[in-house]
């Protein structure tokens, strides 16, 4: 109680640039947010029928500082996601070994070996040949690793993932891989400002993983679906896993060029 005190006094300044590269502060009070969220979690939940013990929520710390990782920890936060492997190299081993970390990003086959010492998920597998890497690395290390397959739900030209057809044609021969392990499905919808847009997808996505379910004969207990803006809907419609960054560390800090006099 002493340390939720403490972090819950002390608002944290975010140090962030506009598109003009001009700086200014924010406030982040990182213990009222993630009360905030969890409340949201539990509503929806509630609306859904659902156990709110059955959603994880993932804190995506993309651009953040191992601090701002280690103040979420001490607030009870367990789950983290990051999107690129070198950033998380650099700031993983500089954050409370309680953390269990879960990788969100396309992953290119020569960030493997890394992502595989770094993280306990890979939640964005989308192809056959990433999945055999993924294998591959996972018995050089002597582990076996879970994965989520990331479909593209949306057919969206500008993102990665499976087709769902796809998905569902590889999806013994991805089974059959000796050391990963399939989880279940993720997704990253079209954005929209209206969350109820989300909502087909996020269907869609849990129609694909009981087809998933009925190919393999056994069940995939995760559903990794909604981010800042739609998690709510997203748990209506089954999320497991929900990834959530902006609406609990505020928004994210990138290096700024120099502002000129």
């Amino acid at each position: 109680m002493l340390s939720l005190r403490r972090i819950n006094v002390r608002l944290k300044r975010e140090r962030i640039y506009d598109g003009q590269f001009s700086l200014y502060d924010v406030a982040v009070d990182l213990a009222a947010n993630l009360e905030s969220i969890r409340q949201r979690i539990r509503a929806a939940c509630e609306r859904a029928g659902r156990d709110a013990a059955s959603v994880t929520l993932l804190g995506v710390t993309k651009t953040h500082p191992a601090e701002t990782v280690n103040d979420a920890v001490r607030l009870g936060l367990t789950h983290f996601g990051e999107n690129k492997v070198q950033e998380a190299k650099a700031k993983i081993s500089n954050c409370s070994g309680k953390a269990r970390w879960h990788f969100i990003g396309h992953l290119q086959s020569n960030k493997v070996r890394d992502a595989v010492e770094l993280f306990e998920m890979i939640e964005s597998v989308d192809s056959l040949g990433l999945a055999r890497e993924i294998s591959k690395r996972a018995e050089q290390a002597g582990r076996t690793l879970p994965i989520l397959l990331e479909i593209n739900v949306a057919g969206e030209a500008s993102k990665f993932g499976y087709k769902p057809e796809q998905m569902l044609a590889e999806l013994t021969e991805l089974n059959a891989l000796p050391r990963i392990e399939i989880h279940g499905l993720m997704a990253v919808p079209p954005w929209t400002p209206n969350a109820e847009n989300s909502r087909p997808h996020f269907k869609r996505l849990s129609e694909l993983k009981t087809q998933a379910e009925a190919i393999l004969g056994a069940p995939l207990p995760q559903l990794s679906m909604g981010m800042s803006g739609d998690f709510e809907v997203a748990i209506e419609e089954g999320a497991t896993i929900v990834r959530v960054g902006t609406a609990l560390f505020g928004e994210r800090r990138y290096a700024a060029k120099p502002v000129e006099s």
